[in-house]
């Protein structure tokens, strides 16, 4: 891991977006050295957006990205799985203007990956090296980042719900460690939320198939829960995808209590 990485060859897919409802196909390109993560909707003459922390409109629900106003939304699943797989530089043609939710995990996109290959370059990876400690908190809720020699998280949830409550997991984030233990966690909302997620024009392609669902005592899902600490993983899947945006790797340790994507 310590030489820049893209894909092999090109992978595509074809889903739709968890919040608008559209229909979208995305392909993932390989990209020249120190290109990053670039989005290209095709459907705008490849209008470029790179996935970068200066291009973040939206962070409600979901990490969005716009560029002279034009919205690319849903990035973090997917943002997630390239910095935690080592893919420094990719092209992503999008020809809509969300990500495909595809299952609600990163599961998919880590086997798209898997079909794509690794392609190693001999350009040295520049890291962001957190030297001292630094920590935002809002309204009981906190983020902060830790010196250390790779890249760690540590995730801590709370939800009112007898399924979930409190949750928290530790580890280094490592694409072995990933691919088992955080890509294969769904994202997940509750049942009695869904009407007024509604009304905001969100959550219009959400189904059983993309999404878990709580009701006030259980889960909707007929298969149940992946881990009984699904919910938890698949908040550390997010976070990992918006610290994508930072554009390099991180050694640091990364500490997160009751985050969300505004804090992130």
């Amino acid at each position: 891991m310590r030489f820049e990485n893209t894909v092999q060859r090109a992978v595509e897919a074809r889903g739709i977006g968890l919040h608008s409802g559209v229909a979208v196909h995305i392909r993932i390109l390989p990209a020249p050295v120190s290109t990053g993560i670039v989005f290209l909707r095709t459907d705008l003459d490849n209008f470029p957006i790179p996935a970068s922390w200066r291009h973040v409109a939206r962070v409600s629900y979901a990490t969005s990205l716009m560029r002279q106003g034009v919205l690319l939304s849903t990035t973090e699943h997917l943002l997630s799985v390239f910095y935690s797989m080592g893919i420094d530089n990719a092209f992503v043609e999008i020809d809509n203007l969300e990500v495909p939710i595809l299952d609600g995990s990163g599961q998919p996109f880590v086997e798209l990956i898997a079909q794509a290959g690794i392609h190693h370059y001999r350009r040295r990876r520049r890291y962001l090296r957190i030297r001292r400690p630094v920590s935002v908190e809002d309204r009981g809720k906190r983020i902060s980042i830790l010196p250390a020699e790779s890249f760690r998280l540590t995730c801590e949830i709370d939800f009112a719900h007898p399924l979930v409550g409190r949750q928290s997991i530790e580890l280094e984030v490592t694409p072995e460690r990933y691919a088992a233990e955080i890509a294969p966690a769904r994202t997940f909302g509750f049942e009695y939320e869904l009407g007024q997620m509604r009304n905001m024009g969100l959550i219009r392609g959400a189904s059983l198939d993309n999404a878990v669902c709580f009701t006030r005592e259980g889960v909707l899902n007929p298969g149940g829960l992946r881990a009984a600490d699904e919910c938890c993983r698949h908040k550390a899947l997010d976070l990992i995808g918006d610290l994508a945006l930072l554009g390099r790797p991180l050694l640091g340790h990364v500490i997160a209590e009751r985050a969300g994507h505004a804090m992130h």
